[in-house]
Protein backbone atom coordinates (compact mmCIF):
# COMPACT_ATOMS: atom_id res chain seq x y z
CA UNK A 1 0.00 0.00 0.00
CA UNK A 2 1.35 3.45 -0.93
CA UNK A 3 2.28 5.68 2.01
CA UNK A 4 2.44 9.48 1.94
CA UNK A 5 5.71 9.16 3.87
CA UNK A 6 7.37 8.21 0.59
CA UNK A 7 6.73 11.72 -0.79
CA UNK A 8 8.33 13.54 2.12
CA UNK A 9 11.54 15.34 1.28
CA UNK A 10 11.36 14.78 -2.46
CA UNK A 11 10.74 18.45 -3.27
CA UNK A 12 13.62 19.46 -1.01
CA UNK A 13 15.91 16.86 -2.58
CA UNK A 14 15.09 18.02 -6.13
CA UNK A 15 15.61 21.67 -5.17
CA UNK A 16 19.06 20.92 -3.69
CA UNK A 17 19.97 18.95 -6.82
CA UNK A 18 18.77 21.74 -9.10
CA UNK A 19 20.64 24.50 -7.28
CA UNK A 20 23.68 22.46 -6.22
CA UNK A 21 23.59 23.95 -2.74
CA UNK A 22 21.82 23.33 0.57
CA UNK A 23 21.99 27.06 1.36
CA UNK A 24 20.49 28.11 -1.98
CA UNK A 25 17.74 25.50 -1.63
CA UNK A 26 16.92 26.76 1.87
CA UNK A 27 16.57 30.31 0.54
CA UNK A 28 14.42 29.16 -2.37
CA UNK A 29 12.13 27.08 -0.12
CA UNK A 30 12.08 29.63 2.70
CA UNK A 31 13.51 27.08 5.14
CA UNK A 32 16.50 27.05 7.42
CA UNK A 33 19.69 25.35 6.24
CA UNK A 34 19.33 22.88 9.10
CA UNK A 35 15.80 21.93 8.02
CA UNK A 36 16.96 21.26 4.45
CA UNK A 37 19.91 19.18 5.62
CA UNK A 38 17.75 17.13 8.01
CA UNK A 39 15.12 16.56 5.31
CA UNK A 40 17.72 15.14 2.91
CA UNK A 41 19.29 13.06 5.69
CA UNK A 42 15.90 11.51 6.56
CA UNK A 43 15.29 10.75 2.87
CA UNK A 44 18.70 9.07 2.56
CA UNK A 45 18.03 7.04 5.70
CA UNK A 46 14.66 5.89 4.38
CA UNK A 47 16.13 4.95 1.00
CA UNK A 48 19.26 3.49 2.59
CA UNK A 49 21.30 5.25 -0.07
CA UNK A 50 23.59 8.25 -0.16
CA UNK A 51 22.15 10.82 -2.59
CA UNK A 52 24.77 13.58 -2.39
CA UNK A 53 28.52 13.84 -2.13
CA UNK A 54 29.18 16.79 0.17
CA UNK A 55 32.40 18.81 0.25
CA UNK A 56 33.22 22.22 1.69
CA UNK A 57 32.79 23.77 -1.78
CA UNK A 58 30.01 21.93 -3.53
CA UNK A 59 27.23 19.36 -3.42
CA UNK A 60 27.04 16.75 -6.18
CA UNK A 61 24.65 13.89 -6.84
CA UNK A 62 25.93 10.36 -6.38
CA UNK A 63 25.16 7.74 -9.01
CA UNK A 64 22.17 6.62 -6.92
CA UNK A 65 21.19 10.26 -6.48
CA UNK A 66 21.22 10.89 -10.23
CA UNK A 67 18.96 7.90 -10.86
CA UNK A 68 16.56 8.96 -8.11
CA UNK A 69 16.62 12.57 -9.33
CA UNK A 70 15.57 11.58 -12.86
CA UNK A 71 12.50 9.83 -11.48
CA UNK A 72 11.63 12.49 -8.90
CA UNK A 73 11.98 15.43 -11.28
CA UNK A 74 9.70 13.64 -13.74
CA UNK A 75 7.12 12.99 -11.03
CA UNK A 76 7.14 16.64 -9.93
CA UNK A 77 6.79 17.78 -13.54
CA UNK A 78 3.73 15.53 -13.96
CA UNK A 79 2.24 16.90 -10.74
CA UNK A 80 2.78 20.42 -12.04
CA UNK A 81 1.08 19.48 -15.30
CA UNK A 82 -1.89 18.04 -13.36
CA UNK A 83 -2.22 21.21 -11.27
CA UNK A 84 -2.16 23.36 -14.41
CA UNK A 85 -4.94 21.29 -15.91
CA UNK A 86 -7.06 22.01 -12.83
CA UNK A 87 -6.11 25.69 -12.78
CA UNK A 88 -5.80 26.71 -16.45
CA UNK A 89 -6.11 30.45 -15.69
CA UNK A 90 -2.60 30.38 -14.22
CA UNK A 91 -0.90 30.59 -17.59
CA UNK A 92 2.19 32.54 -16.54
CA UNK A 93 5.35 30.66 -17.60
CA UNK A 94 7.36 29.84 -14.52
CA UNK A 95 9.69 27.24 -13.09
CA UNK A 96 12.58 25.06 -14.14
CA UNK A 97 12.89 23.92 -17.77
CA UNK A 98 15.47 21.37 -18.92
CA UNK A 99 16.88 22.27 -22.36
CA UNK A 100 19.59 20.47 -24.33
CA UNK A 101 21.33 22.14 -27.29
CA UNK A 102 23.98 21.26 -29.89
CA UNK A 103 27.26 22.81 -28.72
CA UNK A 104 28.15 25.39 -31.39
CA UNK A 105 24.67 26.03 -32.78
CA UNK A 106 23.31 26.22 -29.25
CA UNK A 107 25.83 28.79 -28.05
CA UNK A 108 25.62 30.97 -31.16
CA UNK A 109 21.90 30.86 -31.95
CA UNK A 110 19.64 29.05 -29.47
CA UNK A 111 21.13 30.41 -26.23
CA UNK A 112 20.67 34.10 -27.17
CA UNK A 113 17.03 33.33 -28.06
CA UNK A 114 16.48 31.62 -24.70
CA UNK A 115 18.04 34.53 -22.81
CA UNK A 116 15.79 36.96 -24.67
CA UNK A 117 12.76 34.90 -23.64
CA UNK A 118 13.86 34.82 -19.99
CA UNK A 119 14.31 38.58 -20.08
CA UNK A 120 10.59 38.89 -20.82
CA UNK A 121 9.44 36.01 -18.60
CA UNK A 122 11.49 36.47 -15.44
CA UNK A 123 10.05 33.47 -13.56
CA UNK A 124 11.46 30.96 -16.05
CA UNK A 125 14.42 28.96 -14.74
CA UNK A 126 16.18 27.31 -17.71
CA UNK A 127 18.63 24.50 -17.03
CA UNK A 128 20.68 24.34 -20.24
CA UNK A 129 23.11 21.64 -21.29
CA UNK A 130 25.12 21.32 -24.51
CA UNK A 131 25.71 18.05 -26.31
CA UNK A 132 26.37 17.06 -29.92
CA UNK A 133 25.26 13.48 -29.33
CA UNK A 134 21.64 12.45 -28.98
CA UNK A 135 20.37 12.51 -25.40
CA UNK A 136 17.23 10.53 -24.60
CA UNK A 137 14.85 13.23 -23.31
CA UNK A 138 12.66 10.75 -21.43
CA UNK A 139 15.55 9.13 -19.58
CA UNK A 140 17.31 12.45 -18.92
CA UNK A 141 14.21 14.45 -18.00
CA UNK A 142 14.72 17.01 -20.77
CA UNK A 143 11.69 19.14 -21.62
CA UNK A 144 12.82 20.44 -25.00
CA UNK A 145 15.88 20.22 -27.22
CA UNK A 146 17.36 21.30 -30.53
CA UNK A 147 19.02 18.74 -32.77
CA UNK A 148 20.88 18.82 -36.06
CA UNK A 149 19.76 15.65 -37.79
CA UNK A 150 16.62 13.62 -38.35
CA UNK A 151 14.15 12.26 -35.78
CA UNK A 152 14.37 8.64 -36.93
CA UNK A 153 16.02 7.37 -33.72
CA UNK A 154 14.04 9.51 -31.28
CA UNK A 155 11.84 7.67 -28.77
CA UNK A 156 8.06 7.75 -28.75
CA UNK A 157 6.48 10.64 -26.90
CA UNK A 158 8.63 13.25 -28.65
CA UNK A 159 7.13 15.89 -30.94
CA UNK A 160 9.22 18.02 -33.26
CA UNK A 161 9.19 21.00 -35.59
CA UNK A 162 11.39 21.30 -38.66
CA UNK A 163 13.28 24.60 -38.59
CA UNK A 164 15.30 24.31 -41.79
CA UNK A 165 18.43 22.71 -43.19
CA UNK A 166 22.05 23.63 -42.91
CA UNK A 167 23.71 25.12 -45.97
CA UNK A 168 27.27 23.81 -46.06
CA UNK A 169 30.03 25.64 -47.95
CA UNK A 170 33.77 25.36 -48.54
CA UNK A 171 35.69 28.30 -47.14
CA UNK A 172 39.19 29.58 -46.43
CA UNK A 173 40.97 32.68 -45.19
CA UNK A 174 42.19 35.10 -47.89
CA UNK A 175 45.76 34.73 -46.59
CA UNK A 176 45.68 30.96 -47.16
CA UNK A 177 44.43 31.37 -50.74
CA UNK A 178 47.09 34.00 -51.49
CA UNK A 179 49.79 31.58 -50.37
CA UNK A 180 48.42 28.30 -51.77
CA UNK A 181 46.15 29.40 -54.59
CA UNK A 182 42.43 28.91 -55.09
CA UNK A 183 41.24 25.41 -56.09
CA UNK A 184 39.34 25.43 -59.38
CA UNK A 185 37.63 22.03 -59.12
CA UNK A 186 36.78 19.40 -56.51
CA UNK A 187 39.75 17.14 -57.25
CA UNK A 188 42.12 20.03 -56.62
CA UNK A 189 41.09 19.95 -52.94
CA UNK A 190 43.23 16.83 -52.50
CA UNK A 191 46.31 18.99 -53.12
CA UNK A 192 45.29 21.53 -50.48
CA UNK A 193 45.40 21.61 -46.69
CA UNK A 194 41.99 20.42 -45.51
CA UNK A 195 40.69 21.04 -42.00
CA UNK A 196 38.18 18.31 -41.18
CA UNK A 197 36.01 17.37 -38.22
CA UNK A 198 37.75 14.91 -35.87
CA UNK A 199 35.58 12.17 -34.37
CA UNK A 200 36.09 10.67 -30.91
CA UNK A 201 37.13 7.30 -32.35
CA UNK A 202 40.10 8.84 -34.18
CA UNK A 203 38.38 8.90 -37.57
CA UNK A 204 37.38 12.05 -39.41
CA UNK A 205 34.03 13.25 -40.73
CA UNK A 206 33.52 13.11 -44.52
CA UNK A 207 32.73 16.11 -46.70
CA UNK A 208 29.55 16.26 -48.73
CA UNK A 209 29.47 17.14 -52.43
CA UNK A 210 26.58 17.62 -54.88
CA UNK A 211 25.35 14.41 -56.49
CA UNK A 212 24.01 13.82 -59.97
CA UNK A 213 20.92 12.46 -58.24
CA UNK A 214 18.70 15.38 -57.13
CA UNK A 215 18.28 15.72 -53.37
CA UNK A 216 21.32 13.56 -52.60
CA UNK A 217 24.98 14.22 -51.82
CA UNK A 218 28.16 12.22 -52.24
CA UNK A 219 30.38 11.66 -49.20
CA UNK A 220 34.14 11.85 -49.60
CA UNK A 221 36.89 11.73 -47.01
CA UNK A 222 39.59 14.28 -47.82
CA UNK A 223 43.26 14.01 -46.78
CA UNK A 224 43.39 15.94 -43.51
CA UNK A 225 45.99 18.58 -42.76
CA UNK A 226 44.29 19.02 -39.40
CA UNK A 227 41.33 17.37 -37.61
CA UNK A 228 39.44 19.40 -34.99
CA UNK A 229 36.61 17.85 -32.99
CA UNK A 230 34.75 21.11 -32.46
CA UNK A 231 33.03 23.28 -35.06
CA UNK A 232 34.13 26.57 -33.52
CA UNK A 233 37.64 25.17 -33.24
CA UNK A 234 37.57 24.46 -36.97
CA UNK A 235 36.62 28.07 -37.62
CA UNK A 236 39.58 29.28 -35.55
CA UNK A 237 41.96 27.09 -37.55
CA UNK A 238 40.55 28.31 -40.88
CA UNK A 239 40.72 31.95 -39.79
CA UNK A 240 44.36 31.42 -38.82
CA UNK A 241 45.10 30.39 -42.42
CA UNK A 242 45.76 26.68 -41.91
CA UNK A 243 43.56 25.44 -44.74
CA UNK A 244 40.13 24.92 -46.29
CA UNK A 245 37.13 23.60 -44.38
CA UNK A 246 33.53 22.67 -45.13
CA UNK A 247 31.30 24.48 -42.63
CA UNK A 248 27.63 25.43 -42.20
CA UNK A 249 26.72 29.01 -43.01
CA UNK A 250 25.02 29.51 -39.64
CA UNK A 251 28.46 29.10 -38.09
CA UNK A 252 30.42 31.48 -40.36
CA UNK A 253 27.77 33.96 -41.47
CA UNK A 254 29.56 36.92 -39.86
CA UNK A 255 33.02 35.94 -41.12
CA UNK A 256 31.75 35.58 -44.69
CA UNK A 257 30.02 38.97 -44.47
CA UNK A 258 33.11 40.77 -43.16
CA UNK A 259 35.49 38.98 -45.55
CA UNK A 260 37.71 37.26 -42.97
CA UNK A 261 36.58 34.03 -44.67
CA UNK A 262 35.71 33.60 -48.36
CA UNK A 263 33.73 30.89 -50.06
CA UNK A 264 35.68 28.45 -52.25
CA UNK A 265 34.13 26.53 -55.15
CA UNK A 266 30.63 27.94 -54.46
CA UNK A 267 29.02 25.53 -56.93
CA UNK A 268 29.91 22.72 -54.49
CA UNK A 269 27.75 24.15 -51.69
CA UNK A 270 25.21 21.59 -50.45
CA UNK A 271 22.16 21.40 -48.26
CA UNK A 272 23.17 19.53 -45.15
CA UNK A 273 21.34 17.97 -42.21
CA UNK A 274 17.93 19.22 -41.08
CA UNK A 275 17.57 21.19 -37.85
CA UNK A 276 14.71 20.37 -35.49
CA UNK A 277 13.18 21.81 -32.36
CA UNK A 278 11.79 18.92 -30.32
CA UNK A 279 10.03 18.43 -27.01
CA UNK A 280 8.32 15.90 -24.79
CA UNK A 281 4.72 15.82 -25.95
CA UNK A 282 3.51 15.36 -22.36
CA UNK A 283 5.10 18.69 -21.33
CA UNK A 284 3.81 20.78 -24.23
CA UNK A 285 0.79 22.11 -22.31
CA UNK A 286 2.95 23.57 -19.55
CA UNK A 287 3.21 27.36 -20.04
CA UNK A 288 6.95 27.34 -19.34
CA UNK A 289 7.49 24.84 -22.17
CA UNK A 290 4.97 26.20 -24.66
CA UNK A 291 6.33 29.74 -24.23
CA UNK A 292 9.90 28.67 -24.93
CA UNK A 293 8.79 26.54 -27.87
CA UNK A 294 6.99 29.46 -29.47
CA UNK A 295 9.92 31.82 -28.91
CA UNK A 296 12.57 29.40 -30.16
CA UNK A 297 10.49 28.36 -33.14
CA UNK A 298 10.12 31.97 -34.24
CA UNK A 299 13.71 32.97 -33.47
CA UNK A 300 15.49 30.01 -35.03
CA UNK A 301 13.56 29.47 -38.24
CA UNK A 302 15.93 30.42 -41.03
CA UNK A 303 18.52 31.80 -38.60
CA UNK A 304 21.67 31.57 -40.69
CA UNK A 305 20.57 28.50 -42.64
CA UNK A 306 18.17 27.74 -45.43
CA UNK A 307 14.59 27.66 -44.10
CA UNK A 308 12.33 24.88 -45.28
Amino acid sequence: MFSSERLKGIDVFVCVADLGSFKAAAERLNLTGSAVSKSVARLEARLQARLFERTTRRVALTEAGRAFYRTCSGVLAELEEAELALNPQDSQPRGRVRIDLPAAFGRLHALPAILACVRVHGLLMPHITFSDRFVDPVESGIDLFVRIGGPQAWPTGVSHRYLGSQRVVLCAAPAYLEQHGTPLHARALEQHHCIVYGLNDGLVGPWHFPSAQPGHTERRTLPARMAVGDAEGQVSAVLAGYGIAQLPTWLIKRQLAEGSLVQVLPHLATQGLPIHLAWLTSRQAQPKVSTLLAHLGQSLSGDGFDPG
